[in-house]
């Protein structure tokens, strides 16, 4: 297809990533009628020298290795594929797509055109062909000068489950324990580089199964856990890649959680305490309790840990401690009975821990009654006696205030006729207010039947029983008191205002006849006042004016009177101090007058 031009390239380097070529169940084609079988993509491979059509311009199949030269102008990378259906190509470098422009073309053949090649179009380059039944996909590679690349991936290759893993150079590998992981480290240059491992910038023995730039990590164990670094060395240079292996352990159960039994000792001793598990715990507490629930697993990365309550997650009032591994419910009164669980999870897989919470209720009990409330007669009962308990233990009442109380029906008892006994009325008023009087009442011998009724019996029948009450006593025997008061003292003080002077005066507590007693004793009676607000002499005053003097001017805007304001006495009409006035507004003493235009003169 090409005429034969002379060898520029080195070595093939190519990289198969499908299986070949599957045939499924014949097919007409709906062009021309003949049976075509299906197939997969497959890109041809043409393992032959590259070819130059002049001084500048390269042309190569796959498979091959072109060492860009300093007067390399343009270089087409060729490919073919075949497949039913047509297959779709596209181009991928390093690992991302290719972002065509006005130097990276895409020809109408899918071959993958590269202008004025420099540096940075340095790399490996995939042609990738697909359809609906698969994919194919060949590399090459395109160094400066022949100095060494290395095919590298920057992708994250996550296994929980494969017993084998294989990535690229750069990748960063997850992996569950032993499993087999193969790193491949592609290398292309002019000439052939060599390929050193290290594992945390040490260097790796052949013992660890080297093999055409493969390295081979069997079994692998936390003691593998490290980076990786594949060198590629040659006359020109030398290039590094590195990869990252971490180990995963999904999440398992831990038989303690060391951080639970911190927290409780500073949590007080109303504050229960339990752990989830993978079957399930239970805890019981009372109402308006708090509780610690831990969550004790452990994993490699550390598992994050979502809490949840009936499946859904929590909203109600609660906090989270310990990195989240223990959730604790300041009242559990908030929730009802239910199941919470844990939810741990990181990159090696998940495990869900549950813990089921119920709460005890508080009940009325109606198990004791009262006394009876009479020991003989129709109208003795008990009363059944209502009792909070919780968890058989008798509690404050309020406790069950949210519960409805049971009916409760009187019970009767000591229904049967009373010993004759003695009744009494009230007392009547005293016949005196003090001095001594005398107050009486009825005193009679009775006996109640059952039925309720009062039958009289002879005062014998009760004498048999108890002594008979007394019918008359003294009352109100404290003697007889009033207030007396003497005369009022003289009036005194500043004249602020009207009746704002006071005057004094004493009063006793003494008998009709005049003995006296203890204030106490008339402590009964409404007592008289000992100060009251006077007028006197000195605050009889008020402000006196005279008449306004005669205007200043006749007109224009400067006319002013005045006239004279004194404070005298009202009864004396002597003038005083000022300030004995000075609780009403002093009267102005002067003003303007005659504030009207004056006539211009001719």
């Amino acid at each position: 297809e090409y005429p034969f031009h002379r060898r520029v390239s080195g070595f093939t380097s190519s990289l198969r990533t499908s299986s070949a070529e599957t045939f499924l169940p014949m097919s007409v084609g709906q062009a021309n009628g003949l049976h075509r079988p299906h197939q997969k993509p497959a890109i041809l491979r043409k393992i032959s020298a590259a070819q130059q059509l002049s001084a500048s311009e390269v042309i190569t199949h796959l498979g091959q290795t072109v060492v860009l030269a300093s007067g390399t102008l343009s270089v087409l990378l060729h490919c073919e594929a075949v497949g039913n259906p047509k297959p779709t190509i596209s181009w991928a470098k390093n690992g991302e797509e290719v972002k065509y422009n006005d130097r990276l073309l895409l020809q109408p053949d899918d071959s993958l055109q590269i202008l004025a090649p420099v540096e940075a179009d340095v790399g490996f380059y995939a042609c990738n062909a697909s359809n609906a039944l698969g994919s194919d996909s060949v590399s090459i590679a395109v160094t400066l000068a022949g100095k060494p690349l290395i095919k590298a991936s920057r992708a994250t290759v996550i296994n929980t489950e494969s017993p084998a893993v294989a990535v690229d150079i750069g990748s960063t590998v997850k992996t569950i324990e032993k499993a087999n992981v193969t790193i491949n480290c592609q290398v292309a240059g002019v000439p052939e580089a060599k390929v050193t491992w290290f594992k945390n910038k040490v260097k790796l023995s052949s013992a660890h199964h080297l093999h055409d730039g493969l390295l081979l990590i069997a079994n692998v164990s936390l003691s593998d856990q490290g980076l990786y670094t594949c060198k590629a060395a040659n006359l020109h240079g030398e290039v590094t890649e590195s990869s990252q292996i971490m180990i995963l352990e999904p999440p398992r159960s831990l038989p303690y959680l060391e951080e639970l039994t911190a927290v409780l000792t500073s949590a007080g001793p109303s504050t229960h305490s339990v752990l989830t598990s993978p079957s399930g715990t239970k805890l019981t507490v009372s109402p308006g309790s708090s509780a610690l629930i831990g969550c004790a697993v452990d994993g490699r990365p550390t598992p994050n840990i979502t809490w949840l309550y009936s499946g859904e997650p929590l909203s109600l009032r609660h906090q989270l401690l310990a990195a989240g591994r223990i959730l604790q419910i300041l009242n559990v009164s908030d929730f009802s009975d239910g199941e919470f669980s844990c939810l741990a999870q990181n990159e090696a897989g998940s495990l869900t821990q549950t813990m089921s919470l119920a709460i005890q209720e508080y009940r009325w009990s109606v198990d004791k009654v009262t006394a009876c409330s009479a020991s003989c007669g129709h109208r003795g009962v008990q009363r059944p006696q209502l009792r909070c308990l919780l968890d058989g233990a008798e509690v404050n009442t309020s406790y069950c205030r949210e519960t409805p109380k049971p009916a409760l029906q009187p019970i009767a008892c000591n229904r049967r006729d009373c010993p004759s006994r003695w009744m009494v009325t009230s007392w009547s008023p005293c016949t005196r207010s003090c001095g001594g009087g005398i107050q009486m009442r009825r005193v009679t011998c009775q006996r109640l039947t059952v039925k309720g009724s009062s039958v009289p019996m002879s005062n014998e029948a009760c004498a048999q029983v108890s002594k008979r009450p007394v019918d008359t006593q003294s009352c109100n025997r404290q003697p007889c008191v009033e207030w007396v008061a003497s005369s009022w003292g003289q009036c005194n003080g500043p004249c602020i205002g009207p009746r704002l002077a006071v005057q004094h005066r004493q009063i006793f507590c003494q008998t009709k006849d005049g003995t006296s007693v203890s204030s106490d004793q008339c402590s009964a009676l409404p007592r008289p006042l000992v100060t009251q607000n006077c007028w006197t002499d000195v605050c009889g005053v008020h402000w006196r004016v005279s008449l306004w003097t005669v205007c200043t001017a006749t007109c224009g805007n400067y006319g002013f009177q005045s006239r004279r304001v004194d404070c005298v006495h009202i009864r004396t009409n002597k003038p005083v101090m000022e300030h004995h006035c000075s609780w009403r507004p002093r009267p102005a003493n002067w003003q303007r007058c005659n504030i009207t235009p004056c006539e211009n003169g001719t």
